[in-house]
C-alpha cells in the first residue's frame, strides 16, 4: 500500500501554501484521496507516488530524508 500525506506535509514538500495544494486538488491538477468528513473542510490525503509523478523520484527521496 502506498504512504497517504497530508495537505501540509505534501505543501512542506513542494513549498507552497497549503491552500495552494488543496486548490490543485479542487482544479484535477493534482490527484487526491477525499476523506469522509461532516460539517468540516474537506481533508485530502495525497499519495507518495502521484508526487513521484510531479517532482521525480529522486527530489522525493531528498524529502522523505528530512
Amino acid at each position: 500500500m502506498s504512504d497517504l500525506l497530508t495537505v501540509s506535509e505534501v505543501a512542506r514538500i513542494l513549498r507552497v501554501d497549503d491552500t495552494t495544494v488543496r486548490r490543485w486538488v479542487k482544479q484535477g491538477a493534482l490527484e487526491a484521496v477525499v476523506l469522509p468528513h461532516v460539517n468540516e473542510r474537506q481533508a485530502y490525503r495525497i499519495k507518495r507516488e502521484t508526487l513521484n509523478k510531479v517532482l521525480g523520484s529522486d527530489l522525493l527521496e531528498a524529502a522523505k530524508a528530512e
